[in-house]
């Protein structure tokens, strides 16, 4: 059975032809996210250049590199075509503008410029599709003094103030896991491009979408940047407290569990005191307040780490939200893969990879009544898909594609 053979008639997105010139995760997430709802999407790579997840970051099948067995690029690459065009041959180039003239959206992201000088920059690329729609996502935007500034998701985390925020008041700024701006910046480029889908459907014609992660980062810091233009007060870390619940923090249980759990009124508190034994508070004038709970917060915190303690983190968990206080376990990867919650509503779906073998990929958090999408296939193999995208799906005849072989426009 072919690759993609599977996918589902009447998808949301049925008919939608994406070309991504994309590496990592920002690009390509939203790729992904357009292909889980039924749009044909050209992962476009080079053998010389693959992308940056196959070979750079684990975990690979075997715990060794390959180009083919990377999970990072499977997980981000689902239900795409694997295409490969060589951008550095004048023949490449011919044939990345072939792609461009059968899709409707392109997206990349190279650093500002490189689209440009490769001859494949938006003004370029709408003569040779006049309706087109391309978006371009980077660091900083394609413009502004900084725009050339190279830099992954950490470093954005930390100039956009988020790590700023994060750790213990007393300790250093603390980088967030992993390129967090990287998936806030795919999420939103998903809608961009849909809001320039339905721009085009009522005027008819394209336009540019210009991308800034460092930007989509900001959207997450509407309080504090606020507080600051309201006041001229800089927020500064906090750890696990918030200046607007209490108690508010992460307790240690039995083994190596842990607890998350929170109060945002008075009855919470109260809730909280019963169930850890100690109803007396409840009768606390000292602790009827959120300013009361806060100066109290020591000892509070250190009567819930004596209860969690002695008890299993989902058994801690369960026993708090029974008695109406809100309480989760700190969950671990394993965890999430066992959660009766995620499986209930598809989030895990599993595919059979050629390389790293039965997969779990991750779908969108939302889904369409009507017109549910799904991941129809694994993650495609370096150039795997050539032969037929060319072919049939974007059109060229069997002599044009042997010629574009055979001069490396492929390789």
């Amino acid at each position: 059975m072919e690759r993609l053979s599977g996918r589902p008639a009447g998808s949301a997105l049925e008919g939608l032809r994406v070309v991504e010139f994309g590496s990592y995760a920002a690009g390509p997430h939203i790729g992904k996210i357009l292909a889980n709802f039924g749009a044909t999407v050209l992962h476009v790579e080079s053998y010389a250049r693959p992308d940056g997840f196959r070979l750079q970051y684990p975990p690979y099948r075997n715990g060794k590199p390959d180009v083919n067995g990377s999970g990072c690029f499977a997980i981000f690459n689902d239900s795409k075509y694997g295409v490969t065009v060589d951008l550095k041959k004048s023949s490449g180039i011919a044939l990345a503008r072939r792609l461009v003239g059968w899709c409707d959206v392109v997206t990349e992201n190279m650093r500002p410029g490189v689209m440009a000088r490769l001859g494949l920059g938006y003004e370029a690329l709408r003569e040779t599709n006049p309706d087109l729609i391309m978006l371009s996502t980077c660091n900083m935007g394609q413009t502004g003094p900084r725009a050339d500034t190279p830099g992954f998701g950490s470093q954005l985390s930390a100039l956009a103030g988020l790590c700023g925020l994060t750790g213990e008041p007393d300790g250093p700024p603390m980088l967030l896991y992993g390129p967090y701006i990287d998936f806030i910046a795919s999420t939103l480029g998903t809608a961009a491009v849909l809001a320039a889908l339905e721009r085009r459907r009522r005027s008819g014609s394209g336009c540019y979408l210009d991308v800034s992660q460092y930007e989509c980062g900001l959207m997450f810091l509407a309080a504090p940047l606020f507080e600051y233009l309201n006041s001229g007060k800089v927020a500064t870390r906090k750890g696990n407290d918030d200046p607007h619940a209490a108690p508010h923090g992460v307790y240690r249980c039995a083994g190596d569990g842990w607890v998350a759990l929170s109060c945002w009124s008075q009855h919470e508190f109260a809730c909280l005191a019963k169930r850890v034994g100690r109803g007396e508070w409840c009768a606390d004038p000292a602790l009827s307040t959120l300013a009361g709970r806060r100066s109290a917060r020591a000892q509070i915190d250190e009567v819930i780490g004596a209860w969690t303690r002695t008890r299993a983190a989902p058994a801690a968990a369960q026993a708090l939200q029974e008695a109406g206080v809100h309480a989760h376990a700190v969950s671990d990867m394993a965890d999430l893969f066992r959660d009766p919650q995620l499986a209930a509503r598809k989030q895990w779906r599993r595919r059979r990879h050629p390389v790293i073998g039965d997969h779990a990929y991750l779908f969108p958090a939302f889904d369409l009544s009507e017109t549910p999408g799904d991941i129809t296939a694994a993650a495609p193999m370096l150039g795997a898909d050539n032969e037929r995208a060319y072919r049939d799906i974007v059109g060229l005849t069997a002599e044009e594609f042997e010629s574009a072989r055979a001069m490396g426009a492929m390789d």
